[in-house]
């Protein structure tokens, strides 16, 4: 028997590795959910387009493997441009089936006629219109192999009288996995050589290209005696079980990967895409390995580059460079490393007060070795990058490129679903959880058995701390705040609220152990600081003139509050 369009289109998604469909059912794609409904490909009903980009953002980026939305016409698709813009930018392999509106309306004003194309354009791998019956099984292998090749939200645009044509030829296309060997030849290896050869304080910045090639690094690290520090998005694949580990730089990091980056003499960059030119060393001799040539010297002048990925090179430059046999960097960055930790980490004896960091670090020590960790843009990815530990299968996600609010408990929505039988952790700021809070009926439905805590401080905290170091008045921060245990006990979820130091072991202990979807809300304390592993002049001037504006404006106990929550820092 012939297959229609939609039919065509499913059973090519799934054959490219396809699981899941995450969505709004409704009007042009009714018959293209209607063949998910009779394949293998489960349909998750998210209450919000958003959220359904966020979650297969989640599920594809952990798997690795193809991850589906499918949005009606106009709006629809439309809802799903920010969770993903964020997949995309994430790097997670994900094809939407936008449908439009039946061809013959199409141009001519029809309710919800929008065109996609020049919206997702701009963030995607491929996005192109089958245009006939017989395109359909080629086009949706190419949007496939263009999601899982370059990692990236493939879109396949889909006129929804479309979906019940037949092709009158259908020959067998299918999307194709790669994994080559690139490296850079023998010739452009030597300057690199050379400068490594030279010795000095040799560091190494550490990127998400890394993904694949944590032996190859560690075995480089281990030949150069080098410090390894890493971003944000390389923490999974770096930090476990790394006896060169110093952590990050930038705003979020601390004093070990900062003075490993910025006062080095010669920094190899593997795979990074660091844009903060600040952090950069001003004159060290930098070194740069990534697959992409665009990415070469893109955000800092380099001296060296090498285009090959980061697992081939370095396999390759371990086995001609010189051996460096001083520690005397490594161990200085390491001290450095672990002094700024556990000044992070200090915690309050004042039991009215819950600092973030305390409730993170109960979440490291309660959660299993093996747990995932989203967290919401914002001071919640800040604690969760510094205190959440990656231990072997740990893995942790956040927005840290595309840096959108409300992103931790969609993406963990897809997680789960892709891994019932682990622990998955959403760490949710408040107002990231109230902005799209509607999906927690999501939980409910889909019985998925995820674990939400919310860091309660009634404010939009990151961009109260934004104001102040830029020496403002915080203004229109403030969060009226439901009791979200209350929320969640209404919609048929386990909650429970914390407001006391002495209660949140215990009651982190219970919420996990929970087995269905949970919800702890804990109050943590507004005015914590996320320090820099630096801190300019300018911003303790600024800090001190919202200090002086905060005074005359009759808010002396906000200046008072301020000093006292951070004065161990």
């Amino acid at each position: 028997m012939s297959q229609n369009v939609a039919e065509i289109i499913v059973e090519t998604l799934a054959q490219a590795g396809a699981k899941r469909c995450y969505g709004v059912v409704g009007d042009t794609i009714n018959h293209f959910t209607d063949a998910i409904r009779r394949s293998d490909v489960d349909w998750v009903h998210v209450r919000h387009e958003e959220v359904g980009g966020f979650a297969a953002g989640g599920e594809a980026y952990m798997t690795r493997e193809l991850t589906l939305c499918a949005g009606t016409c106009g709006p629809g698709t439309l809802h799903f441009v920010n969770g993903l813009f964020e997949a995309h930018r994430s790097g997670a392999p994900v094809v939407l089936i936008a449908s439009q509106v039946a061809t013959g309306d199409t141009g001519v004003g029809f309710p919800q006629d929008v065109d996609p194309k020049p919206i997702y354009d701009q963030y995607s791998v491929f996005c192109e219109s089958v245009i006939n019956p017989e395109q359909a099984r080629r086009m949706t292998a190419l949007a496939a192999q263009a999601a899982l090749s370059k990692n990236g939200v493939a879109v396949l645009i889909v006129h929804g009288d479309l979906f019940t044509q037949t092709p009158s030829q259908d020959l067998p296309y299918r999307a194709h996995r790669f994994d080559p060997v690139v490296r850079p030849n023998a010739e452009e290896l030597v300057p690199a050589i050379r400068a490594l050869n030279a010795g000095g304080k040799i560091s190494i910045y550490a990127g998400f290209g890394c993904e694949h090639a944590r032996h190859e690094v560690m075995a480089l690290a281990a030949k150069l005696n080098a410090p390894v520090a890493w971003t944000s998005r390389a923490k999974d694949f770096i930090q476990p079980d790394n006896p060169f580990e110093v952590g990050m730089t930038g705003v979020f990091g601390l004093a070990g990967g900062y003075h490993a980056v910025a006062d080095c003499d010669t920094l190899l960059l593997l795979g990074c895409s660091f844009a903060w030119t600040q952090f950069y060393p001003e004159k060290a001799t930098i070194i740069q390995v990534d697959i992409d040539p665009q990415q070469i010297g893109k955000r800092h002048p380099v001296d060296v580059g090498l285009v090959g990925s980061v697992r081939d090179t370095c396999a390759a430059i371990a086995q001609i460079v010189d051996e460096q046999t001083d520690t005397r960097w490594l161990e200085h960055c390491r001290h450095q490393y672990h002094k700024a930790l556990e000044r992070d980490a200090h915690e309050s004896m004042d039991d009215a007060l819950i600092h973030p960091q305390e409730l993170t670090l109960a979440l490291d020590e309660a959660a299993h070795d093996d747990a995932f960790f989203t967290a919401d843009a914002g001071s919640p990815m800040v604690w969760m990058l510094r205190h959440i530990e990656s231990r072997g299968q740990r893995r942790t996600l956040s927005s840290l490129v595309h840096g959108t609010m409300a992103n931790a408990y969609p993406q963990a929505i897809g997680i789960q679903k892709a891994f019932p039988e682990r622990q998955v952790i959403a760490m949710c700021g408040d107002g990231g959880m109230t902005m799209l809070m509607g999906d927690l009926l999501t939980l409910k439905q889909e019985k998925v058995p995820l674990k939400i805590v919310v860091y309660n401080n009634s404010s939009l905290g990151f961009v109260e701390l934004e104001q102040k170091v830029d020496g403002l008045l915080d203004s229109y921060t403030d969060l009226e705040n439901p009791d979200f245990a209350l929320v969640a006990q209404s919609i048929g979820l386990w909650g429970r609220r914390v407001e006391a130091e002495h209660e949140l072991k215990h009651a982190v202990a219970e919420w996990l152990t929970h087995p269905g979807p949970a919800i702890l809300d804990v109050k943590v304390n507004r005015m914590e600081l996320v320090m820099p592993p630096k801190v300019e002049p300018g911003q303790v001037v600024s800090t001190a003139l919202y200090s002086g504006k905060a005074v005359l404006n009759g808010r002396m106990t906000d200046v008072v509050d301020l000093v006292k929550s951070n004065f161990w820092k």
